[in-house]
């Protein structure tokens, strides 16, 4: 078998450019679709159905995009026509979505704003599942922790940016509440208008830096054999499902459960804790909700760190798996630690926390498995482990409205011990991951 060539610090940057800003759209979807749908007129007992948009859109998106990029060999290459037309579909969303309600005269704008929401989030999952894949497909197995890890990076500053956006608006002098007769904020407007321009920017940079091998040097680099190559049904790709995905998807149940609550009920959670208000077109909701914001920067702030300076190398040291645990159990402490602070500078101390766990999970789950799944079959399989991402986050948004009303009394900042918990038993189940040791890299 011949090896995959060893690529520089840019080609593997390139690979995961376009990243980034798929990541600045997503981070304002997180921190800012309860707000904009709270001021639109959802009901806080809703806003877990409402979310239920993205999960539902991954669940059936994904594989099917993971299955047919792997049958595409086009002059533009295997994964970079999903990842533009993905692009292209979720950028003219985020322009749509904080402006629902031009339809008042037609709809009720929460109904259109949530289904902005879903075609917002079907094209972020069509160009996301082929990122995963193409690092996987390029990088070679010495090079797969400094890959996931360039690429965690790189999500994590399109999260810083997108994160800081609406605060930056206001600063310059964009209003943070809506003004008289409108819903919606300028400053979240306008910050969906540059967050969807950045989306196309970065996309369409590594859309024309990076080249894909083609059919004859990818079966080579990855020794594909004739019997590989058979083409299978989706129902026998999943009968053989290694092992080792199913293990790391016990720990994505219970991290992702722990991240949909905190994305649900962070904003109110703050406002009600911090700056003692519910009320969604008041000044005070409006600064909760830009420091929101500031909070999902600074976790993706020091994410990025950890990402770059030192998971890669720990994981190197110490073993993927005591890295991936390390950092849940810090994650969990994180989203604990907030229903105890009701200052809102100390609320960075929880982001520590919380940002070194999704470094973790945007990183070490894809690394473990690109080692175990056969490269003929990557991005079917990144799309079926996509499920390890979505149903936790549909059975949060199912239970989440019980959970909120009957265990922690309507309480959203309670429910930051709620995800802290789920957090600390996704910790406990890495240990009964069983990785493929003879790849280190």
């Amino acid at each position: 078998m011949k090896t995959k060539p060893a690529l520089t610090f840019w080609q593997i940057w390139n690979l995961s450019f376009g990243f980034l800003g798929v990541q600045v759209g997503y981070s304002l979807q997180s921190s800012q679709t309860s707000g904009i749908l709270s001021s639109l007129g959802a009901n806080p007992d809703h806003l877990p159905l409402f979310w239920l948009a993205a999960p539902l859109a991954g669940l059936i998106v994904q594989p099917i995009v993971g299955m047919s990029s792997d049958k595409t060999w086009t002059k533009f290459g295997r994964r970079i026509p999903f990842i533009l037309g993905g692009a292209i579909v979720a950028a003219i969303a985020m322009f749509f979505m904080p402006n629902s309600e031009i339809v008042t005269h037609f709809m009720p704008p929460v109904l259109f704003g949530a289904g902005m929401l879903l075609f917002m989030d079907c094209a972020f999952n069509v160009a996301m599942q082929p990122f995963r894949a193409l690092v996987g497909d390029m990088v070679n197995d010495e090079q797969r922790n400094k890959g996931y890890s360039t690429q965690s990076f790189l999500i994590n500053v399109g999260a810083i940016v997108g994160s800081f956006l609406p605060l930056i608006l206001t600063v310059i002098g964009i209003k943070n509440f809506p003004s008289a007769g409108k819903m919606v904020a300028p400053n979240i407007i306008w910050a969906y208008y540059i967050g969807g321009t950045i989306l196309l920017l970065t996309v369409l940079w590594t859309s024309f830096k990076v080249k894909e091998y083609s059919p004859k040097e990818y079966e080579l680099y990855n020794n594909i054999t004739t019997e590989e190559k058979t083409k299978a049904s989706f129902i026998q790709i999943l009968k053989t499902t290694p092992k080792t995905m199913l293990q790391v998807g016990v720990v994505q149940f219970f991290s992702w459960f722990a991240l949909f609550i905190y994305w649900v009920y962070s904003l109110n959670g703050i406002a009600e804790n911090v700056w003692g208000t519910l009320d969604t077109k008041s000044q005070l909701f409006g600064d909760a909700k830009d420091w929101n914001g500031v909070l999902a920067g600074f976790y993706a702030f020091f994410a990025a760190i950890f990402s770059i300076f030192v998971m890669a190398k720990l994981a190197t040291k110490i073993g993927r798996k005591t890295v991936y645990s390390a950092a849940l159990v810090v994650g969990a402490l994180g989203f604990i630690s907030m229903y105890f602070i009701d200052n809102q500078y100390g609320l960075i101390l929880s982001m520590i926390g919380v940002g070194i766990a999704w470094a973790a999970i945007l990183a070490m789950p894809y690394s473990i498995l690109s080692a175990v799944l056969p490269a003929s079959k990557m991005g079917v399989y990144m799309g079926i482990f996509n499920a390890t991402i979505t149903i936790p986050q549909i059975v949060a948004g199912l239970t989440g409205g019980l959970l909120f009303k009957y265990l922690v009394g309507g309480s959203s900042i309670a429910m930051m011990v709620v995800a802290g918990v789920s957090m600390l038993i996704a910790a406990l189940s890495v240990v009964f991951i069983k990785e493929n040791k003879s790849v280190i890299g």
